[in-house]
């Protein structure tokens, strides 16, 4: 009667180990193991084992349900990539990058370039001090201002075509180094009237100034810093010449 007793104990407790679910095991984290709520496990991780031999059978499916119950994860721990954060944009940020190299450029071109905004500030210049609007000059100084313009067109396309240059003989540089000239050529068809003469001069320095910071690849910092400061001058000295010819007396220089 006592074996039939405990025989009947222990399927009991079989039948409640079997039916009662798994819980997950937070201190084996590492392992990823699942194991039961009745494991046989002490702080080293061995199972403990019971000298009761009645208790055998029990301990040892204990034992098996450990294991059938864990689960191991073979699979490399990945860890996600944070996005590299992406370089400021350079392409008309002259205050921070570009202006800082005005003075490393190559000394003829800053002689020469600073040299050549005499033609554009002289006429000016005199015709502020004697408080007179000269047609001569103010023609001459848009003649000028067409030339630069075309020349500007013109190192656009030299620019492009060294093999060893960073840009392209494309359509793209070649093309929009032929709109300088253009505009130019109909500067110096207006000239009879000095507005709208000296407006097409005004455009084509402001779209070749653009196509030299911002169609990529650009010019070295250094000339970006040059070519900014000699448009602004010329910009300014051409807005001049066009104000003087409303508010000052005509006269001729010769």
């Amino acid at each position: 009667m006592l074996s039939v007793a405990l025989r009947s104990t222990i399927a009991l407790q079989e039948v409640f180990l079997w039916a009662r679910p798994p819980q997950r095991c937070w201190t084996s984290a590492l392992r990823g193991a699942s194991v039961s709520s009745s494991s046989l496990l002490d702080y080293s991780g061995q199972t403990k084992l019971s000298f009761n031999p009645l208790l055998q059978k029990t301990q040892s499916y204990n034992a098996f349900s450990l294991i059938r119950n864990q689960h191991f994860h073979s699979s490399a721990v990945r860890l996600k990539k944070r996005a590299q954060p992406q370089p400021p944009s350079r392409e008309l940020d002259l205050v921070r990058y570009d202006m800082k190299h005005l003075w490393k450029g190559p000394k003829p071109a800053l002689y020469l370039g600073f040299a050549g905004l005499i033609p554009f500030i002289s006429p000016t210049l005199l015709m502020a001090v004697t408080e007179s609007y000269y047609p001569q000059l103010a023609y001459a100084q848009v003649a000028y201002a067409a030339s630069i313009v075309s020349f500007l067109g013109g190192a656009r396309w030299g620019f492009a075509l060294p093999e060893s240059s960073p840009a392209k003989p494309d359509w793209i540089n070649l093309a929009n180094s032929v709109v300088p000239s253009l505009l130019a050529w109909m500067a110096m068809l207006m000239s009879d009237s000095i507005v709208p003469a000296a407006s097409m001069v005004i455009i084509g320095l402001g779209i070749s100034l653009h196509y030299d910071l911002s169609l990529l690849p650009t010019y070295p910092s250094w000339f970006k810093a040059l070519r900014t400061v000699l448009s602004i001058v010329a910009f300014f000295s051409l807005l001049g010449t066009l104000l003087m010819n409303g508010f000052y007396p005509n006269k001729d220089f010769f």
